[in-house]
């Protein structure tokens, strides 16, 4: 970019962020004029310690040696994890970190810039950004998580900020631990959780307690708790120094009795920030102003001080200003949201911390470690694996046996391993009559090593169909076609299991296949659809549906139980009952979409009444020694719609009539839902309903790799994994599996046919002689 472009430069917010964008933008272009506004003094900050990663600090050192230079002499570094559960320790190592004390790195950054001649406006309000940017070619919003600059312009950066329910507070202990430590406290008042990391060496030949602060080195300290158990506790009543107090007593173990100190510290509750746009004319937010991570994965000043680089290279490499800020946005948004989704997976892992306390120890240590879902099962093996061992013999894996390959028992049905290939509905069905193509389909995911494999939801009825492509069981020839597909996949995989989803449509029958319109009302041919209150799934869109009354609800109850009979008939091992989605009894189960003032509306339990009636009715008559599942959405997507409670309530619900696993799915209830969609995105749900409950789960949604599978089964949020895509993609995903871990045993065998295809094929040529020489 021409340097006539960007002459003069503001930056409103003295923080890391904020001046390693000025001392970037200065180095570069020396003739610039830039000035930084800092209300507070030079060595006033909050927080003690900052933790960066080996790739944020590869950037630094590729950008300005001379930061990285003095970060390098002052950072902490190790590599081990402590976890403090129920008074024993768990060790984890291979991690890798470093750290520094906060005022270390502004005192470096303040050194930087005015070597550069950046101005350091210190004790002094900024002016606001529209007056700055009347006099700036380029203002930089790097004033924190409460930016005054997003709040005045809110309209053009459009931001969400989310409050969420834990309470933290920031300490110090004045010695350095050996390690990362998570300790949990179980007091009377509640589960208190303890974060700490040590962020400055013992200053050499220091000795006992008597010496000055800071000489035996300094941790960071976060306690963190549940609104519940602070208050519980009385530290809302508290101030700082006898908070401080309190938190020092809890976890005096950790501390060796020593005492803990604050700066300024009060209890928070931690704040999401996003936003729609992070510019507006020659403004643009950096840092927390523009998105926050939870400090529970320690992104947030590593997140500011990669935007300060990307923003630099992108002001230096284009060709002017509208493109630069356009650039780095897109440069830094999916970064920014992949970091957000992992830490509100951390942060959510935290609001739960209760529900896991009772998992073994190994176990507990491992969901820990493994919570945001960036650290993974293969990856810990690769980085300790003494300690993964540990947990895969705890969990019961045979030697040499991944997690995901155990068996597991349900009622008289033991499958041979943990996949499960999902319900995906593939509307290839004539007069509901599952044909050659839902046999190839369904046998190939069979042959491919999946232990159950569960058909699209067969519908009860015609009027029950979702397309006219659906597949039913509502006659005997139906169930006559059924039974072929059941015994090719019995005789061609003897071991693997084939399970049979049953559903009714509900207000979102009657519309065209998948790919010609999904949820769209057929061009013609329509049939009615009913639901439980008369509200359309799109509004102008579909039609009304007619309300069930009585009469009509024992019909249906009645094809449930028929289809079930028929489906026992067929040979299926194991029954699903669906009421998610927002079809027929997943309609009942909402509150946006049951509003019926009758004895099957109002109140959950209420709207309980007719699911649950079915489920009894269905159980009756399915096979005692036959496993029931049922498929729920464990939220809505959409406000005022099912709670997490709710989901709690449902599932335990079913798991009392008899349930032998929960199916947690998530929304397709409302046409206006807004899912999180994300790597694992529903898994969350699924974790909560089993830890809260101890019922066995079944998880589903966007999981996609042998490894995320592993991690979930040994972290207990799952009991079986569900993928749908993955199968669509490679029908012998299971197989494939098996062969790049290594694994060969009974959870998963190649048809013999296909043994000789068992090993990983070569895609290259690998006897090449390898380069010896480098001519210059």
């Amino acid at each position: 970019m021409p340097s006539s472009d960007t002459r003069r430069i503001a930056v409103i917010g003295g923080g890391p962020g904020g001046l390693y964008a000025a001392a970037l933008l200065k180095r570069l272009d020396p003739g610039r004029e830039v000035t930084v506004w800092e209300r507070n003094a030079p060595d006033d900050t909050f927080g003690f310690g900052v933790v960066l990663s080996d790739e944020t600090l590869g950037g630094i050192e590729h950008a300005d040696p001379v930061v990285y230079q003095a970060l390098s002499r002052a950072f902490v570094r190790w590599d081990t994890i402590d976890v403090v559960h129920r008074g024993v320790t768990q060790t984890s190592g291979g991690h890798g970190f470093a750290a520094l004390g906060r005022r270390t790195l502004l005192r470096i950054l303040h050194e930087r810039c005015a070597s550069l001649g950046v101005r350091l406006r210190f004790r002094t309000e900024a002016p606001p950004a529209a007056e700055l940017a009347a006099g700036h070619d380029l203002v930089i919003a790097a004033d924190g998580v409460h930016s005054a600059t997003r709040q005045a312009h809110a309209r053009h950066f459009r931001p969400v900020v989310t409050g969420h329910r834990n309470r933290y507070i920031w300490l110090a202990a004045d010695f350095a631990l050996d390690a990362f430590r998570f300790e949990i406290a179980e007091t009377r008042y509640g589960v208190m959780q303890l974060h700490a990391y040590p962020f400055s060496r013992p200053s050499p030949g220091h000795h006992s307690r008597t010496t000055p602060q800071h000489a035996s080195g300094a941790s960071t300290v976060i306690v963190e708790m549940r609104e519940e158990v602070w208050r519980a506790a009385g530290l809302d009543v508290c101030d700082t120094a006898r908070s401080a107090g309190l938190c020092a007593e809890v976890f005096a173990q950790a501390l060796g009795g020593r005492p803990l100190r604050s700066n300024r510290s009060s209890w928070l509750t931690f704040t999401t920030v996003t936003n729609a746009r992070w510019s507006h004319g020659r403004t643009v937010l950096l840092g927390d102003a523009a998105h926050t991570a939870h400090f529970s994965i320690g992104s947030g000043t590593k997140l500011a001080v990669e935007d300060a680089l990307a923003l630099a290279a992108a002001i230096e490499e284009q060709p002017d200003l509208p493109t630069a800020l356009t650039v780095y946005e897109a440069e830094r948004r999916p970064v920014v949201l992949s970091t957000q989704r992992a830490a509100a997976a951390s942060l959510r892992w935290f609001e739960e911390l209760p529900h896991y306390v009772d998992q073994p120890p190994r176990r507990f240590a491992f969901n820990l470690l493994t919570r945001s879902r960036r650290v993974t099962h293969d990856n810990l093996r690769l980085r300790d694996p003494g300690f993964t061992g540990a947990v895969e013999e705890e969990f019961g894996c045979p030697p040499g046996t991944p997690p995901m390959f155990t068996p597991l028992r349900l009622r008289g049905l033991e499958l041979r391993n943990r996949i499960v290939v999902s319900p995906m509905d593939m509307y290839s069905a004539v007069d509901g009559r599952p044909g050659d193509f839902h046999l190839v389909h369904l046998g190939a995911r069979a042959l491919g090593g999946a232990g159950l494999v569960m058909t699209e939801m067969v519908c009860v009825s015609p009027e029950g169909r979702i397309t006219p492509g659906c597949t039913g069981l509502w006659t005997d020839g139906q169930a006559g076609e059924w039974a072929r597909i059941t015994g090719f996949v019995h005789d061609a995989v003897p071991g693997a299991a084939i399970g049979v989803q049953l559903g009714h449509s509900g207000r979102k029958g009657s519309t065209r296949l998948m790919w010609e319109g999904m949820d769209l009302p057929l061009e013609e041919g329509n049939w009615p659809v009913s639901a439980a209150s008369p509200l359309p799934y799109a509004q102008g869109v579909n039609q009304i549906p007619r309300a069930l009354d009585r009469a009509g609800m024992d019909v249906v109850r009645e094809q449930f139980t028929e289809a079930a009979r028929r489906a026992a008939r067929s040979g299926f091992d194991l029954l699903e009952l669906h009421c998610a989605h927002g079809y027929l009894l997943s309609g009942f189960l909402s509150p946006l979409t049951n509003v019926r003032t009758d004895a099957y509306g109002g109140p959950l339990e209420n709207r309980l009444r007719f699911p649950l009636e079915v489920f009894d009715a269905v159980r009756e008559v399915w096979p005692a020694d036959r496993p029931m599942t049922v498929r729920i959405s464990a939220t809505d997507w959409a406000r005022g719609g099912t709670s997490d409670e709710d989901a709690l309530t449902v599932a335990r619900a079913f798991a009392t009539h008899g349930a032998d696993a929960i199916d947690v799915s998530t929304g397709q209830v409302v046409s206006g839902e807004r899912p999180e969609y994300g790597r694992s995105y529903q898994t969350p749900y699924a974790d909560r309903i089993r830890n809260a409950l101890e019922v066995p789960v079944i998880a589903v949604g966007a999981i996609s790799s042998w490894d995320d599978v592993n991690s979930l089964l040994l972290a207990g949020r799952a009991d079986l994994c569900a993928l749908a895509r993955p199968h669509l993609y490679d029908p012998h995903w299971t197989l494939h599996a098996a062969a790049e871990q290594g694994y060969a045993g009974p959870g998963v065998s190649w048809p013999l046919p296909y043994r000789a295809g068992s090993r990983t094929p070569p895609t290259g040529r690998t006897d090449a002689p390898r380069p010896r020489l480098t001519l210059n």
